[in-house]
């Protein structure tokens, strides 16, 4: 097997199949290459919203990329598995938040800081009041429909996230005493859930759009947080990698066929739901995977800055272009192309020079966790906090 660091390991045969001894948990490099391109679907629906093309170029966009919110559902049910398959037991709420502060807070206050300077030097930028920033850089401001796209438009999406983990230390203790039975019977709550949301949001039957709104998220991170005990015990029996992304495209080209939105989540909440977990098992068995190619788990690595920064690249852009300029296939396909290459840049210069360095500084005097014993034959190396472990 091989890791973003291009060592190779030999994999264990099967899953693991026992609680005892899960510190560090095995690395999962084919979710971090999954995280990209679910990233990339989303910058794809974000180039389409901004108009860079017109006629043919326009419709190919939108067969591709109509569905690039998914990408977004992708990312929730992405971090409730990573979080509960890397979960510590014995570990404490406090050092849980503080590590997950480590892992976002620094990128979401230098990309708030740049979407303020944005507001206040180039034209056609939003200028935030001050509840609205302060509730951003808080990250409760998609609590309030009004302000869910303040400053980084994208980080409504951490609003939710930062909910998630408040939440999660009782979920963990959950699942842990649900069992196999208990954590399927919650995961397939949780799909119910999102049917039943989606539905209420599609015929407007609660006071609030639910596509943003934190409590109306949580069902997905609690779907990937179940699915991952379920790989945790030894339990999961979904279809293989093959079958799984399968699935997961014909939902998400099913999605233009119902309601925009939050309705549309219930296309592709199941395959990714099966997707996820079959990719972690090929991992573990060392199984074929596409999603494990080096430069996917490096691209998977800047995934997180990417899509921070790229929203940003493309509203300063209008600067250059204009709003929705229109362009013919060469001229939008330039375009793209060179939004998506200073977002990449600016991707590596955030993943480099702050998202790295400020977690070590946060977490310098973190105390390591006494070894574990381990049933594995070949106890792995990397840490649960590592780029490999962590998809969300």
């Amino acid at each position: 097997m091989t890791t973003a660091t291009g060592a190779t390991r030999t994999p264990p045969a099967t899953a693991p199949t026992a609680e005892t001894g899960r510190t560090p948990a095995p690395s999962l490099p084919s979710l971090t290459g999954l995280r990209w391109m679910a990233a990339l679907l989303v910058f794809g629906l974000h180039v389409r919203n901004f108009g860079y093309f017109d006629g043919t170029g326009a419709r190919i966009a939108t067969w591709a990329f109509g569905a690039g919110a998914s990408g977004v559902s992708f990312f929730f049910i992405l971090s409730g598995f990573v979080l509960m398959w890397s979960a510590r037991p014995g570990d404490r709420a406090l050092a849980f938040w503080r590590r997950r502060i480590a892992r976002i807070y620094p990128v979401h206050l230098v990309t708030a800081g740049i979407a303020l300077l944005m507001g206040f030097t180039l034209a056609h930028q939003p200028r935030p009041t001050l509840h609205q920033a302060v509730a951003n850089v808080l990250l409760v401001h998609s609590w309030w429909r009004l302000w869910w796209q303040t400053l980084d438009p994208v980080s409504w999406s951490l609003a939710c996230e930062a909910f998630f983990y408040a939440a999660f230390p009782l979920l963990a203790v959950l699942l842990r005493r649900l069992g196999a039975r208990g954590s399927t019977a919650l995961a397939g709550l949780s799909v119910l859930a999102v049917v039943v949301l989606a539905r209420a949001d599609e015929h407007h039957w609660l006071s609030q759009p639910l596509n943003s709104f934190p409590a109306a998220r949580l069902p997905e991170f609690v779907l990937g947080a179940a699915v991952a005990r379920l790989v945790i015990l030894g339990r999961w029996r979904g279809p293989g990698l093959e079958a799984s992304l399968a699935l997961t495209i014909i939902g998400y080209f099913f999605v233009p066929q119902v309601t925009a939105g939050y309705p549309a989540t219930p296309c592709t909440v199941v395959g990714f739901a099966l997707l996820i977990p079959a990719a972690a098992v090929a991992d573990l068995r060392g199984l074929p995977s596409m999603w494990r190619h080096p430069w996917l788990v490096r691209l998977g690595e800047l995934s997180f800055a990417f899509y921070m920064v790229h929203l940003l690249v493309l509203r300063a852009g209008t600067n250059l272009l204009g709003k929705y300029p229109h362009y013919g296939m060469l001229l939008g396909l330039a375009a793209t192309a060179a939004a998506f290459a200073v977002a990449l840049g600016l991707s590596w210069v955030l993943y480099e020079g702050v998202e790295r360095p400020a977690r070590r500084l946060l977490l310098r005097h973190r105390r390591s966790a006494p070894p574990r014993p381990t049933p594995r034959p070949t106890p792995p190396k990397p840490h649960p906090e590592s780029t490999t472990a962590r998809a969300d």
